[in-house]
């Protein structure tokens, strides 16, 4: 057993059996460490300059933990792509063979890549500054002191302590150990903690979930396995995004209808017309150019990359960029009470003694209690205040052994040796755990578990081992301790948030039923009064998602539990986010579709999740849920403008070389018509604000709407520029053509704009209002006529564009009501 004494001032003494922990910044004897037996130079750590040798070997634990990517990854990502590569090869031509307004569109590519580079910078910017602040820092012995320090400073022969919710950073031996229990379930898949003694090994990426110690570390960077294991374990399940995936998929069926088509508008322009050379050139790359929806994958990395700085601003840590778009597709929120719902102190109301007991011996067992656990929790702590070491005026008391709390257990506990020389063990934790069913007391407690209150039962327990599973048996209740925990003043309003936005939120907590539904109840919790104890939590899987439909508060929930309801919940086909902040959450956070866990959380905690909310305020979530929304709404709507813009070159390609005519474009006319119907109003949709709640199916979605969209502008363009092949003859027939065709190809973009922009605001408006006028600007002026090739001729053809353009837009409208009315907005 461990030995640890209370002194006459309730500081606690080292016992013989072990040295004893020792607390940030305590002085020790200035002895060299090689000159002490193993057990004390565990105690002092090692010395600077035994670091500094260490160091100078190499053996730190130097494996790079990144938030994001490097400025290299960044530049190479967004300058080396397919489509960067095809462009810039056409652009290369054209400034041989064209004017220069033939080239634009490689301007334009640059602009787009050194927008996405210098956005993608300052979001890895944010996510790293974020992640110094999240980081862990292990305490680390050295020079007698204990100091935190970052986790790549470790070096091999560091003593690290350890204490509940701490992670194992590197992998090492256990020096010291009290009721030291470790889960390593993210490395073995074994659920169940493992109990640790002085020698047995520790790996890293394992987390103790009770109790306290230190280890040596025996392995630290390239050279442990087991770390490259956590690194993996740890760094995340990766999250898997709908958007990204579309894309792709998208960008790999546009690679293969552009590929022959261009290869047949090449033959057509190039061989079968005996046209100018250059002119074909032109024309041919006039025609390829506009398929490539180059500036889709643009406007997602930046759409993705703002939403990491807007919501860094608010000192939210998006640990991976997909995981805002995850947030928005949840439709299920798992919130753990403690540190969510409510503030992670809290207060002792009353302490009722039971059985007659004295009054003042009760406030001594819980002034022993507080001073009996280096490492106290929220309800310990509690304690502790009320009754701090020292005020007692009875002598002082010598532990003699000490169980840290447990979520699996549900109590905590120590035995004394009291003054009089006579020993107690004592049990403290959930009366319902510690007390037979039909109990009296718990009438009583369950009284003040109906008023939001939390209470612990104070209980005498026969000695024993206070670590055996009937512990609890033959106790005698002693004293009620009665808490109140501190709301989170921003909880109700986050909780009237996902109602509103129709996500059901089920709170799942440790605690007793009712006392959360309670406490659920005071925040407006829809539902709070639908509780369940989670000791009658059905086993099978379906049965539990039943339960978990019905229900909304879930009382003495189990860790394992908390794992086994979100796997339940997924199963029924909901995305399911999970909120914590302890220990006994990071089994359900690895396995949700998005885990958040909060800034203040424990080390294990803050490593699965993938949003960290580094200012520990649950009001933080709406803002996250917004940016998601944000961006999969309004990439949704872009990439329709994109994708309808490459449906239509296709098939006008198409059409090009079954009619054997000239391509009625040159590379200018498009690119105009690209940056006022897409790339300028597809920036600023990318970037407005969208509630809308993310639907699935991104790829069928767009496609539904951008193939209709694109094959009928494509046919009222065609149309257009074979009637004006009829009506006009003689030189400059072929520029007069073309102004016609991209008359109406702009107004039939324009509509297709027009319907995307809605519900319209007065910047909607304003947004595609400007766009025309900038069409107008350059039909209008003299020099930009000349600059684009662009010169209406006569009124007839004129009008008869515009007219094709108007039969177009009332085809747009009604494809885009049947598309709705058959699949869904």
């Amino acid at each position: 057993m461990t030995q640890r004494a209370l002194d006459s001032s309730g500081e606690q003494t080292p016992g013989p059996s072990r040295p004893a922990m020792i607390d940030a910044g305590a002085e020790l004897d200035p002895v060299h460490p090689m000159d002490l037996p193993p057990s004390a130079h565990d105690a002092t750590g090692l010395t600077t300059a035994e670091v500094a040798e260490r160091v100078a070997r190499g053996e730190v634990n130097d494996v790079p933990v990144r938030s994001s990517r490097s400025v290299t990854e960044i530049v190479r990502a967004n300058v080396f792509t397919r489509f960067n590569l095809i462009i810039g090869v056409l652009w290369v031509i054209m400034l041989f063979v064209a004017p220069i307004q033939d080239s634009l569109f490689g301007f334009v590519i640059v602009a787009n890549t050194g927008i996405g580079i210098i956005q993608e910078w300052r979001a890895k910017k944010t996510l790293d500054s974020l992640a110094v602040i999240g980081e862990a820092k292990p305490t680390v012995r050295r020079d007698g002191k204990a100091a935190e320090i970052s986790t790549h400073e470790i070096v091999l022969g560091d003593v690290v302590e350890l204490g509940p919710g701490d992670k194992v950073v590197v992998d090492g031996t256990v020096a010291e150990a009290d009721s030291l229990e470790v889960d390593e379930s993210l490395l073995t898949g074994e659920a169940d903690p493992v109990l640790k003694r002085p020698g047995d090994p520790v790996m890293s990426g394992s987390f103790v979930v009770a109790g306290g110690g230190a280890f040596t570390a025996t392995k630290v960077g390239r050279e442990a396995y087991a770390a490259q294991l956590a690194e993996e374990a740890s760094r995340f399940t990766l999250v898997h995004s709908e958007l990204r995936s579309g894309i792709s998929t998208i960008l790999k069926y546009v690679t293969w209808m552009m590929v022959p088509t261009a290869i047949g508008l090449i033959i057509s322009q190039l061989v079968v017309k005996d046209n100018n050379f250059k002119d074909s050139v032109a024309r041919t790359v006039g025609g390829i150019v506009p398929m490539i929806p180059e500036g889709l994958v643009l406007l997602t990395s930046v759409a993705f990359a703002i939403g990491v700085v807007r919501l860094g601003r608010k000192q939210c840590l998006v640990q991976e960029l997909p995981a805002i778009e995850g947030l928005a597709r949840v439709d299920v929120v798992c919130l753990d009470k403690t540190g969510t719902l409510t503030e992670g102190g809290m207060d002792i109301m009353e302490v009722r003694p039971l059985n007659g007991s004295d009054e003042a011996y009760v406030h001594q067992v819980l002034r022993s209690l507080g001073s009996s656990d280096p490492r106290p929790n929220a309800s310990l702590q509690a304690i502790i205040d009320a009754y701090p070491a020292g005020e007692g005026t009875a002598a002082s008391w010598t532990v003699t052994d000490a169980l840290p709390f447990s979520s699996a257990r549900k109590y905590s506990g120590a035995a004394f040796t009291e003054t009089d020389g006579t020993s107690s063990a004592w049990l403290l934790g959930a009366p319902d755990v510690l007390l037979p069913e039909g109990d009296p007391t718990l009438d009583e407690i369950e009284h003040l578990n109906q008023q939001g209150l939390r209470v612990l039962l104070l209980a005498r327990v026969p000695s024993g081992e206070l670590d055996a599973p009937d512990a609890a048996e033959g106790d005698v209740p002693t004293a009620l301790v009665v808490l109140e925990q501190r709301l989170r003043p921003d909880a109700a309003e986050t909780l009237k948030y996902f109602a509103q936005q129709n996500v059901a939120t089920k709170v799942i907590s440790g605690d007793n039923a009712v006392s959360v539904g309670a406490v659920a109840g005071k925040l407006g919790l829809a539902g709070a009064e639908n509780t369940l104890d989670a000791r009658k939590m059905p086993t099978d899987p379906d049965d539990m998602a039943t339960a978990m439909e019905q229900n909304a508060v879930f009382g003495r929930v189990t860790p394992q539990q908390k794992r086994d309801m979100v796997a339940a919940l997924q199963s029924r086909g909901h995305t399911v986010a999970m909120t914590g902040d302890g220990v006994n959450d990071v089994l359900a956070l690895k396995d949700a579709d998005i885990g958040v866990s909060m800034g203040s959380g424990s080390e294990a905690t803050r490593a699965v999740a993938q949003i960290v909310l580094l200012n520990n305020s649950f009001a933080t979530l709406p803002s996250v849920v917004a940016e998601g929304r944000r961006v999969i709404g309004n990439i949704t709507r872009v990439a329709t403008l994109f994708l309808t813009k490459t449906v239509y070159s296709v098939l006008l390609a198409i059409l090009v070389v079954c009619t054997q005519v000239e391509y009625p474009f040159l590379p200018r006319h498009l690119t105009l018509l690209s940056t006022l119907t897409i790339g300028v109003p597809a920036f600023f949709l990318a970037l407005a604000p969208n509630k809308e709640r993310a639907q699935p199916h991104f790829v069928r979605r767009v496609m539904r709407y951008a193939i209709p969209s694109g094959v009928i502008a494509a046919t009222a363009t065609f149309t257009t520029y074979l009637v004006a092949r009829h009506h006009y003859a003689g030189p400059g027939a072929l520029e007069a053509e073309t102004s016609a065709a991209t008359l109406t190809l702009f107004l039939t973009s324009m509509w297709v704009l027009a319907i995307i922009a809605r519900p319209y605001t007065w910047w909607r408006i304003a947004l595609v209002a400007a766009m025309g006028l900038g069409f107008l600007i350059v039909l209008v002026v003299p020099w930009l006529q000349d600059f684009f090739a662009l010169k209406l001729v006569g009124t007839t053809m004129p009008w008869t564009a515009v007219g094709i353009a108007v039969a177009a837009a009332a085809l747009l409208e009604f494809s885009w009501r049947l598309v709705g009315r058959r699949f869904g907005a």
